[in-house]
């Protein structure tokens, strides 16, 4: 399988199984979809070095065969997503989290010894894996800062001989000088919410951009770590490129901006009309970052030559399997998003519970599993996407969210011709 395209006059082809990535004359290209019998002389010559590559394994390559096992590969609990907090100071209209309480009605924090027993839970489930992530999440979870340190210190003090890698996502109203100090000790990754230009953001989160932006300064200018100013956008703001820029102006230099994923219907929500305006508008980002190298854009990240085992590109994220979130009453499900939904509720770690059934049911969600997917050019860089999107679009964690697909492959698209620039100027 290839995916073939042309953007900004370049035409690129990517083999799907091998992932290697070709740069095409317009001959070359232009033999790609014309039949054989049809080729002019020039196409026919294209055609003998298309041949050639894929004598030599890059292009027209087959599955590999360890994709077809890939459900049988032991991938025990790696990562953590802590919800030390279902609460929040702020009320954004595009909330997933229903404003915080994950649509519960029910706002909490997560005391100590609930934490303590999330550590041990993800320690007792990570088979002999080193290397350990533990995520805090919320609502806000600089509303259970405290609880933020008991969580560090103890997971340090129990498991010395694992290496802990730490983030905490906020939206930065807390932010004070002491705390920030905290933070860029202590976690590996930040993520600061923060939407692109003073309209946007603040139409959306309770007018604080003039509160927030001090303070995400505050925190680049003294981090050494990594960090991404992460945004979200809506049917307000379909010129969203505008906000990238306007974030890389104010010397943030890793950036997301992702698009709002909402239920059909309600006033934020992007749909498919508004999908060639906003492939367009990649487009548009792509182009502008083409010729600038002062910042970075997440969805444009793509790693062509040493990315991750095929067990790992089929399954995508490893919700359910290699990562869950507990909730501040130690329930646990698979993934942030799944919070709250009790036909997914896998356990609790205060009784160590797990259900091999749920977990079972997400294993099976690779790329190979859903019909659609498995024939897509992008399976082995989205793993078959995101089964929280697919249930809040589509109310079926197997019936894919057809907008947001479109979109990752856009993103994938611009991302591949970036990466191939870079490589070949």
């Amino acid at each position: 399988m290839i995916h073939a395209y042309e953007l900004h006059g370049r035409y690129i082809v990517l083999d799907v199984e091998s992932g290697a990535v070709h740069e095409l004359s317009g001959a070359a290209f232009a033999a790609l979809n014309t039949p054989p019998e049809e080729h002019t002389a020039e196409q026919a010559e294209a055609w003998a070095e298309l041949m050639a590559l894929k004598e030599a394994g890059l292009l027209f390559t087959g599955p590999e065969p360890a994709a077809e096992s890939a459900k049988n590969a032991d991938l025990p609990l790696k990562a953590l997503c802590m919800h030390v907090s279902h609460d929040c100071n702020m009320r954004c209209g595009y909330c997933f989290a229903g404003t915080g309480d994950f649509g519960t009605g029910k706002r909490s924090v997560m005391p100590p010894f609930i934490a303590e027993k999330a550590v041990d839970y993800l320690l007792k489930r990570c088979g002999g894996r080193k290397n350990l992530e533990i995520d805090f999440f919320g609502g806000e979870p600089l509303l259970a800062l405290d609880t933020v340190k008991h969580t560090v210190a103890y997971a340090k003090k129990t498991a010395p001989d694992k290496h802990f890698r730490f983030t905490l996502t906020t939206n930065g109203i807390l932010l004070d000088g002491e705390t920030i100090t905290y933070l860029n000790e202590e976690m590996d990754n930040l993520v600061l919410s923060f939407d692109g230009r003073k309209r946007i953001n603040d139409v959306h989160r309770g007018k604080s951009y003039d509160k927030l932006l001090p303070k995400y300064k505050n925190v680049i200018e003294t981090r050494t770590g990594d960090y991404y100013v992460r945004g979200t956008y809506t049917n307000k703001n379909p010129d969203f490129t505008e906000d990238v820029l306007h974030l890389a102006s104010l010397g943030f230099t890793d950036i997301s901006l992702e698009p709002a994923v909402l239920p059909p219907g309600h006033p934020l929500a992007l749909t498919k009309d508004d999908l060639p305006a906003l492939c367009a508008e990649y487009e548009k980002l792509c182009k502008t970052m083409e010729g600038d190298g002062t910042f970075s854009f997440f969805h444009f990240n793509v790693d062509l030559a040493q990315g991750p085992c095929v067990y790992k590109r089929l399954r995508g994220c490893g919700a359910g399997v290699e990562y869950a979130a507990v909730t501040p009453e130690g329930d646990v499900y698979p993934c942030h998003q799944f919070a709250g939904r009790g036909e997914y509720l896998m356990g609790n770690v205060a009784n160590g519970g797990f259900s091999p059934e749920i977990s079972g049911r997400f294993k099976e969600l690779d790329a190979n599993s859903r019909e659609e997917c498995r024939s897509c050019w992008a399976k082995y860089f989205c793993g078959g996407g995101c089964a929280a999107a697919n249930i809040t679009v589509n109310g079926d964690i197997l019936k894919a969210d057809r907008l947001g697909c479109e979109l990752a492959k856009k993103r994938l698209s611009c991302a591949i011709y970036l990466k191939n620039v870079q490589m070949y100027e």
